[in-house]
């Protein structure tokens, strides 16, 4: 059984918004994607349950995502593939699902698998436009996943309680937070993960159209920034040893004890 597992590169710490470019600040420290970890790990005990396969990570972004496609390595996923290229810098969820589409058709996997998210934007929407890409059923929040007789059965949590989906494969699944406690790499996963297979391509590799990612292929556009609007009167208490005192003076100002 081959997986795919489609991991992300994401800033860590504070996250900002470049002012010029009216995109995420992406130029500091990064890490892998932590809904992404549940993906992997998940993809890693399915290959164990079959007694043998492959997992393959994919991911589109800069040269230093390797750093977070590594991690994912150490976890004891067998190589990685990421699409890095200046011309998809600002590519939104459309131009992006296009081209990871094109790298997992290179692929082939019988199963992809996505973290429901990614915690620098939450959309939680570009599994199902690759999926959408692929032709391939599509099921998301899955809290556990059974493989057999060529299928996968998918426990899906609702906000009502629990669906059990049965699925064809190939499928995509996107798996949620609550389905496993991804393991922590240990050192000899670590140090096993400096000479595991790690592939860079290029737009060109892929034959994607330079004009279908990038800001040229976005179909959405941010017009302005502004700072929140203010929340009204407020007041800033230092705490010299009075700070509760103070509070309940506000309050009886405002009559409200």
């Amino acid at each position: 059984m081959k997986i795919a597992v489609c991991v992300k590169h994401v800033p860590e710490g504070v996250k900002r918004i470049d002012a010029s470019s009216k995109r995420l600040d992406r130029s500091g420290e990064g890490a892998l994607n932590a809904f992404d970890a549940n993906a992997v790990e998940e993809a890693l005990r399915l290959k164990e349950a079959a007694g043998g396969g492959e997992v393959v990570l994919v991911s589109l972004g800069p040269a230093k995502a390797q750093d977070a496609l590594r991690k994912a390595l150490a976890m004891g996923a067998d190589r990685a593939v990421l699409i890095s290229d200046d011309a998809v810098a600002g590519s939104d969820l459309v131009a992006t699902s296009y081209a990871l589409a094109k790298a997992l058709e290179r692929e082939n996997a019988d199963l992809v698998l996505f973290g429901q998210q990614a915690g620098d934007s939450d959309g939680a929407v570009l599994w199902a436009a690759v999926a959408d890409r692929l032709r391939r059923p599509m099921v998301s929040q899955a809290a556990e996943l059974t493989h057999g007789d060529g299928k996968l059965t998918v426990k899906r949590q609702t906000e009502f309680g629990y669906d059990v989906i049965e699925t064809p494969l190939p499928a995509v699944v996107a798996v949620s937070d609550a389905i496993n406690e991804p393991r922590y790499p240990s050192l000899k996963g670590i140090m096993g993960a400096k000479s595991k297979p790690q592939e860079t391509l290029s737009l060109a590799d892929l034959a994607v159209e330079a004009d279908r990612v990038g800001t040229d292929g976005s179909r959405t556009e941010v017009y302005a920034l502004n700072a929140p609007p203010s929340r009204g009167e407020s007041r800033k208490i230092d705490d010299d040893g009075n700070a509760a005192q103070q509070i309940v003076d506000f309050l009886a100002e405002k009559r409200l004890v």
